[in-house]
This record gives structure tokens, sequence and C-alpha cells, in this order.
């Protein structure tokens, strides 16, 4: 972080992918947490996607996200996020690129109804060795499983954060999930910079 004139820290801004697949909660975890208006891009569901979006599971679901949403939440006064929720439907996968570039981490939501839906935004981030965590969305009628179940499930290893229970309507439950996020992204680079544990202990506050 630069010292700008005046002694006022000049707060870090970073990227962050909220990623997972078709109707997880992307789109609900930006508007829930951002401190601006959030940009959507959803667009309702249409014949043309009949036969290739997979809506199992989430029939009632009218609207889908086409480019990406949009918001930004301030963590700390020298650090300050900017969310970018991906489209989950597969069609729009080739965007995933383009939005991956510059970011520092990103948010893996799961819905336990439909965990298919979800391996291939693991899947991209695995293979780019982006750091990411995985964050269980809380639905009405989704059963509850045990972070270590949810780990040999998904085929995980131990360094990638499993929060097992949290709602993206929930600004708190959002803004821990972000938190939790960004202290994985810190270990994850100080661990690639040779640091020892004690050094990362100290950096993250642990």
């Amino acid at each position: 972080m630069s010292e700008p004139s005046g002694g006022k820290t000049k707060p870090t801004s970073v990227k962050i992918l909220v990623a997972g697949g078709f109707g997880t909660g992307k789109t609900s975890l930006v508007s829930s947490v951002s401190e601006i208006d959030p940009l959507r891009t959803e667009e309702m569901l249409s014949e043309a996607g009949e036969g290739i979006d997979d809506i199992s599971g989430v029939e009632g679901k009218r609207t889908t996200t086409v480019a990406l949403d949009f918001g930004r939440i301030t963590i700390a006064p020298d650090l300050v996020l900017y969310l970018f929720g991906t489209p989950g439907q597969s069609r729009f996968w080739y965007m995933w690129n383009d939005l991956a570039v510059g970011t520092w981490g990103a948010v893996v939501l799961i819905d336990t109804r439909r965990f298919e839906t979800s391996w291939a935004a693991i899947d991209f981030f695995e293979r780019r060795q982006i750091p990411f965590i995985v964050a269980v969305n809380r639905f009405p009628d989704s059963d509850y499983y045990p972070a270590e179940e949810l780990r040999a499930a998904l085929q995980l290893g131990e360094e990638v954060p499993i929060i097992d229970d949290c709602s993206a309507l929930e600004p708190e439950s959002c803004k821990d999930v972000l938190i939790t996020l960004q202290e994985h992204i810190m270990r994850t680079h100080l661990e690639r910079a040779g640091y020892d544990e004690n050094a990362i202990a100290n950096a993250i506050g642990e």
C-alpha cells in the first residue's frame, strides 16, 4: 500500500470473482453485500435456452446472468473488494477467462441439492491456480453436510477453506465469506513466496 501526501493510506483494491453453477446465489451474494447499487445483467430465460440450459432443481427461476454482476465492499479502511459475479449457464462460460484476468481469488458457491453444477467452477480455478474457497449457500429445502463430507464429495485438498453454511441473502454472512477468502488469498500468496508458518500466522493475525 502506498502513502500519498497527507499521510493517509490509500486503500488496496482487490478483484474477486463469485462463481458457481446456475441458481447457486451469485447475484444474491453480490447484491446483498455491495455498498453501492450493484450492476446486474440478468435477462429472462427464453425459448433460445431450451434444451441447452440446465434448470433442473431450480425450475422456478426465471432469470439468468448473461454477462456479470458487479459490486463493491470495503472490508477494512485499507482494503476494498470489487466483486464480479460470473454467469452460471454453460453457454456463457466463455466469458470466465476474461473475468478472471487480474483476479486475486474466488468464492465458489455450492447448492447441496445440485453439487454437480459447481464442479466446472472448481476445476476452472484449480487449473489456473487461483486461490478460492467453497461456500455452501443455504436453501430452505437443502440438506446440511459437514465440511469434511463436502471436501470428500468435491475432492478438495485440505488447503481449500470450506464454509458449510452461509446465506447469500444475509449481508453479514456474505461478509464473513469474503473475509475468509481474503485470509486464504493472503496465506496462499505468502506460502508461494516461501514464508514460514510463523510469519504467515503473524501476517494474517492468527
